[in-house]
C-alpha cells in the first residue's frame, strides 16, 4: 500500500493511493492511523471519501510525529568524501516536527546561512511501540517507508561538534509524499532501491539504498535500545555521495532553485527554496 496524509478543507486525512483517487481512511493523519491496533487491515479494507491524485495538497507523511531520528555517515561514498573514517556505530541525531513540511512545499532558506545544502534520505516510518526491539521484532515494527530531505545549514552544522543546530530549522524538511510498506518494495524491509537528488535538473546525488552501512532493521533496534519507538516515529537512514558542502568548489542554494528528491517504488520530493518569512 501507498498511504499519506492529505490537506483537505482545512484539515488533514490519512489516506491511501487507489489508482488515480486517494482513499479515506477514516483518520486525521497517518501518525493517528498507525496507533491504531490492525491499522494495515483498516487501510486495506477502507472504501472512504475519495480524492484525486492530481493537484493533491501533501502534509508531511507523518506530521506530529513524537521523535525524528536522523542517522549521519551511512552511505560509504558519503563517508569518504566528508573526510571520516567508517563509523561502528550509527551517528545519531534528531529533528523536531515543526522542521518537516510536505512534498510540495516551498522550502524557507534562513536569512542567517550562506551555507544551504540538499540531503536525500531513505526514511524509515515506525508502525508499532518498541523498546530493545531484536530481529522479527524490528522488523514487524516498519510500517514502510518514505521520502526525506534532510536540508542542512552547513555553517551552522559545524560551528559545534554537535550537529544539531545546523539539521532542525523551522520548516526545512520535506518527507513524503507516501508511505509504502514494505510488500510492495524489492528487499522488503531492507529495500534496495535508487536513490536521486537533483537541482534545476542537475542530478547531484545518484546512488542505491543496498549500500547503507547500518541497514533499516539494525537501526530499528539500534535507536530502540536508546529510546522507546512510538507508531509515526520516524528515522532518516543518512544520505549518499553528493553533498554541495563535499564539491570543490562548495556549492549551496542560494534560493530560486527547485530541488527533487526520489526515491524509485517510493515517490518524489519536489520544493522550491524560497527566502524565509519573518515576522
Amino acid at each position: 500500500m501507498k498511504l499519506a496524509t492529505l490537506r483537505v478543507h482545512g484539515t488533514t486525512r490519512a489516506v491511501k493511493l487507489d489508482g488515480d483517487v486517494l482513499v479515506d481512511l477514516g483518520a486525521p493523519d497517518l501518525g493517528t492511523l498507525l496507533a491504531q491496533e490492525g491499522w494495515a487491515g483498516q487501510a486495506a479494507a477502507a472504501t472512504g471519501t475519495t480524492y484525486p491524485v492530481e493537484g493533491a495538497d501533501f502534509a508531511p507523511v507523518v506530521p506530529r510525529p513524537s521523535k525524528v531520528v536522523c542517522v549521519g555517515l551511512n552511505y560509504r561514498n558519503h563517508i569518504q568524501e566528508m573526510g571520516r573514517d567508517l563509523p561502528e556505530h550509527p551517528t545519531l541525531f534528531a529533528k523536531f516536527a515543526d522542521a518537516l513540511i510536505g512534498a510540495h512545499d516551498d522550502i524557507a532558506r534562513p536569512e542567517e546561512t550562506g551555507k544551504f545544502d540538499w540531503e536525500v534520505e531513505l526514511a524509515v516510518v515506525v508502525g508499532a511501540p518498541v523498546r530493545r526491539a531484536r530481529g522479527e521484532q524490528a522488523e514487524a515494527a516498519i510500517a514502510g517507508f518514505t521520502v526525506l530531505n534532510d536540508i542542512t545549514c552547513r555553517d551552522w552544522q559545524f560551528r559545534t561538534r554537535e550537529w544539531l543546530q545546523g539539521k532542525m530549522w523551522d520548516s526545512s524538511t520535506p518527507v513524503g509524499p507516501y508511505l509504502v510498506t514494505p510488500d510492495e518494495l524489492p528487499g522488503s524491509v531492507r529495500p534496495a532501491l535508487d536513490v536521486r537528488l537533483t537541482v534545476d535538473g542537475e542530478v547531484m546525488q545518484s546512488d542505491s539504498t543496498a549500500d547503507l552501512l547500518f541497514d533499516p532493521v539494525h537501526l530499528v533496534e539500534y535507536v530502540s535500545t536508546v529510546v522507546r519507538l512510538n507508531p509515526g516515529d520516524i528515522i532518516a537512514t543518512g544520505t549518499p555521495g553528493g553533498v554541495g558542502h563535499a564539491r570543490r568548489p562548495e556549492r549551496y542554494l542560494l534560493g530560486g532553485e527547485t530541488v527533487v528528491a526520489e526515491i524509485d517504488g517510493i515517490g518524489r520530493l519536489e520544493n522550491r527554496i524560497v527566502k524565509e518569512k519573518t515576522a
